[in-house]
């Protein structure tokens, strides 16, 4: 007698560990090629996730910009060691073998473009800018801090991939929140940062319906700013709830296959930029100028 295959049950990444949702539900859905349990994530799941990615941000931000980039390489390797895994999983989510092939070898490239940019960003965006008065004056990049992102995008993996890379290459944390039916791909990158050296509560994956969490998340009074990507229901209301602590809003509707899809932009986009006035120290006998 031919055994049935095991439907297999996924879980959500919730501060550096895999949990169930705090509600218990769970959707069943219907792939391609196998049948799949994914959690139906509440809003009290979205308010964990956003207070333990704030207890871990600083911290990583505080890492040097080498430090990361290495981080942001070893996701590169685990992606590519488990390369047919996550091809199996675009394939069942409606791709075809060479897409989702293709899609793949995108996401290992542009881990590793990020890594590369980690301690070169600063350099490159920071100004040093002309004044009038006896000062130097600086303009450097810092990280803005917890960030949401709503991903509905067409790319499963590579989508919420270009967005999340910038965001980590920038000392950002970020929280995800994915459709249950378009969830697997990313539930199982959850399992690669787990092993990548990547602190627990920098990244975190929750899946289920997204009108249901991205209103709290939006609202949410502790995050930093706000992403959407795709095509997203509700941008009128999210936009209004954002409104509420005046965080920044970015929609990204593109094709995230393309080149013009990565580059400088996409860090310094999700960065505050801090000036500092410094005196000049004037001749002796004389007091500096402030």
């Amino acid at each position: 007698m031919t055994r049935l295959a095991t439907p297999k049950t996924y879980k959500v990444y919730l501060n550096g560990a895999f949990a169930r949702s705090e509600s218990g539900r769970h959707a069943s859905v219907e792939g391609k090629s196998k049948n799949i349990n994914v959690p139906l994530c509440s809003r009290k799941d979205v308010r964990n996730a956003v207070q333990g990615s704030g207890k871990v941000q600083g911290s990583w931000a505080g890492r040097t910009g080498f430090n990361r980039g290495q981080i942001l390489y070893r996701i590169a390797e685990m992606l590519d060691g488990r390369s047919a895994q996550f091809e199996d999983e675009l394939v069942n989510l409606g791709a075809s073998p060479k897409q989702a092939k293709e899609e793949v070898e995108k996401s290992i490239d542009r881990c590793i473009y990020y890594a590369g940019w980690c301690d070169k960003y600063q350099a490159i965006s920071g100004t040093v800018n002309p004044v009038s008065s006896s000062h130097f004056n600086f303009s450097m990049p810092e990280a803005r801090g917890v960030l949401g992102l709503v991903s509905n995008s067409d790319s499963h993996l590579l989508g919420p991939l270009s967005v999340i890379l910038p965001a980590l290459a920038g000392g950002n944390a970020v929280l995800i929140l994915v459709p249950s039916e378009k969830s697997t791909a990313m539930l199982c990158f959850a399992e690669v940062l787990h092993t990548s050296d990547l602190p627990g509560g920098v990244v975190q994956i929750l899946s289920g319906d997204l009108n249901e969490m991205s209103v709290p998340l939006a609202g949410h009074l502790d995050l930093e700013g706000l992403i959407l990507d795709g095509e997203i229901d509700n941008i009128t209301l999210l936009e209004e709830e954002a409104s509420e602590n005046l965080k920044r809003v970015c929609h990204y509707q593109r094709d995230w296959k393309k080149e013009k899809s990565q580059g400088l932009s996409f860090i310094t986009d999700l960065q505050e930029f801090k000036t500092t006035w410094h005196p000049i120290e004037k001749s002796a006998g004389k007091q500096s100028s402030y």
